[in-house]
């Protein structure tokens, strides 16, 4: 089970993950990434992205022949769902208004969901102003949380608690030019108590041990990892410093 290994870390551990769009990973470089991802001690790896795509059954499968990293879902729409997955992030985009993402889709998804026996992982995702529209603000028709709004950050993440989801997701969005702030971050860490992750605009190992240090339990990064083998090391290095 994976979300018993994410609680586990609150207030006392960090974890990593990796996030691997299927839209853009290549069959000649996966192998390569994904041996990196086991040498580096990579905790999670996240597979999904904002647009439709028939590559994420392919992905997982590929990706879980290779390692034993748990493969868990970040799903755009009920069309990235896979039974390959060992858990999926259930995300209700509650910082958001749209319907489809706060239940529609879930609607959708459930049965698939409760006849493949991936385990459920019930998320709160709040999207946090990154300096630009991003593909999962433009694609959910939603308005990110301003970046320098962080007591309706806070507010939005006690309402996902009290609502009884298990997992905060702040995410600024993939190509994002201004990560989360420490200050957006140790605000919401400081009054939730199940656990945080963030990812979004995480570029540089100073960003990984700002968002750790801010109080986030997980943090996730996609594209940079993917373009500087070299920063991942760096960046789990961090991880590695915090638990100690």
């Amino acid at each position: 089970m994976i979300l018993p290994q994410i609680n586990d870390l609150k207030g006392k551990k960090k974890a990593f993950a990796w996030l691997i769009d299927p839209d853009k990973y290549s069959v000649e470089n996966i192998s390569s990434q994904i041996s990196l991802a086991e040498l580096s001690g990579v905790d999670f790896i996240f597979v999904g992205g904002s647009l439709i795509h028939n590559h994420v059954d392919e992905l997982i499968i590929k990706v879980k022949s290779l390692s034993k990293i748990p493969v868990i879902l970040f799903p755009g729409s009920p069309l990235q769902l896979s039974p390959d997955a060992d858990a999926i992030l259930f995300l209700s985009l509650i910082s958001g208004r749209n319907p489809e993402y706060l239940i529609g889709n879930h609607v959708v998804a459930a049965p698939f969901l409760r006849k493949s026996g991936v385990e459920v992982i019930p998320t709160g995702y709040i999207l946090i102003d990154g300096g630009q529209q991003t593909s999962v603000s433009y694609m959910s028709n939603t308005q990110p949380i301003p970046a320098d709004k962080p007591d309706i950050a806070q507010a939005t993440a006690m309402a996902g608690e009290m609502l009884g989801l298990k997992v905060i997701y702040m995410d600024a969005g993939s190509g994002a030019i201004n990560r989360i702030s420490k200050t957006m971050i140790s605000v919401v860490a400081n009054e939730v108590k199940i656990p945080l992750v963030v990812g979004g605009g995480i570029r540089t190992q100073s960003d990984v041990r700002d968002a750790y240090s801010s109080g986030a339990d997980v943090v996730v990064v996609g594209n940079a990892a993917e373009a500087n083998y070299n920063l991942l090391i760096d960046m789990i290095a961090e991880r590695d410093r915090f638990n100690i």
